[in-house]
């Protein structure tokens, strides 16, 4: 899968990470985070689960570029001192 699929499924994963985590800044810190997360969650993926990650719309693929994404808005929060409002 090339950088492009990765870029717009990062764009996807930060949307459905955002809803899951709730709102944690603006959209585009949402967006970017969930880039950054599919991609490095995409890699770390594939090495620790020894499965490669060239199809788009594969379960895994997707599992993967949201828990990301989760764990990038996750440890964005203390680093950008905000706290989550419930």
């Amino acid at each position: 899968m090339g950088f492009i699929a990765f870029l717009v499924l990062g764009l996807i994963a930060g949307s459905i990470s955002r809803s899951i985590m709730g709102q944690q800044g603006s959209w585009l810190t949402s967006l970017g985070l969930g880039v950054i997360g599919a991609l490095v969650g995409g890699w770390l993926g594939s090495i620790l689960f020894n499965r490669p990650l060239g199809e788009f719309f594969s379960i895994y693929t997707w599992l993967m570029a949201i828990g990301g994404a989760i764990l990038g808005i996750f440890l964005w929060q203390p680093i950008s001192g905000r706290r989550t409002q419930v």
